[in-house]
């Protein structure tokens, strides 16, 4: 999210608001689930959007924006941002296996994101942008895989870029970006549409209802 005629402004207002502090490290975390709840962890591009987009899936719990897949300990959004760190902006996403599955999570997924790029997605370019499935076991892998699989031999993509990894340590981004959309909606909105997110999703996979 590092478009400079786009996204810096607001994140220059969102930290000015945030000077009490509350902009600090992100620290490592470790998700707590129920028996009714699971865990899928997904990239793609701009947090922001990622968690506004899955927030409206029924079966979808919570959602949460961080960063995971790189090496750096306790990075901050300003090193993420800058790149170099190896994470991706994430979304944690916790569900409720009974009303919403894992390849219904994934389905989801690529139908709001553009895999046809690499280490970009929309306006923001750089690895820290990437598309990524984190599984975090061996059913997710094979799902995700499967997945990705049926997407290529479509053919209705020229190239399928998405990475598929293991779960790494899932660093919790600072709390002004968590429920950025709620807490900035004009901001959001003004940042969605002039990186071009939903126009580019339209015309991949049509528009939605």
């Amino acid at each position: 999210m590092n478009n400079p005629a786009v996204r810096l402004i607001f994140l220059l207002l969102t930290l000015a608001l945030c000077a009490d502090g509350s902009a600090g490290e992100a620290k490592p975390d470790t998700a707590t689930q129920s028996d009714q709840s699971a865990i899928a962890v997904f990239a793609g591009g701009c947090f922001w959007c990622v968690e506004a987009d899955f927030d409206k899936l029924s079966g979808v719990l919570s959602t949460e924006s961080g960063y995971t897949g790189g090496e750096l300990k306790n990075p901050t959004y300003e090193q993420v941002s800058h790149g170099g760190t190896g994470h991706a902006e994430s979304v944690r996403v916790t569900y409720d296996p009974e009303k919403v599955s894992y390849e219904q999570l994934l389905d989801y997924f690529w139908r709001h994101v553009d895999p046809t790029v690499k280490d970009r997605q929309f306006c923001d370019v750089g690895n820290q942008y990437r598309t990524a499935i984190f599984y975090q076991d061996d059913a997710q892998r094979r799902a995700a895989q499967a997945s990705k699989a049926a997407l290529e031999k479509s053919g209705r993509l020229a190239h399928v870029y998405t990475e598929i990894a293991a779960a790494a340590p899932f660093y919790p981004a600072e709390e002004y970006h968590q429920d950025y959309y709620k807490k900035n909606p004009i901001r959001y909105r003004y940042y969605r549409t002039n990186c071009g997110r939903d126009a580019r999703v339209n015309k991949i996979w049509g528009k939605k209802d």
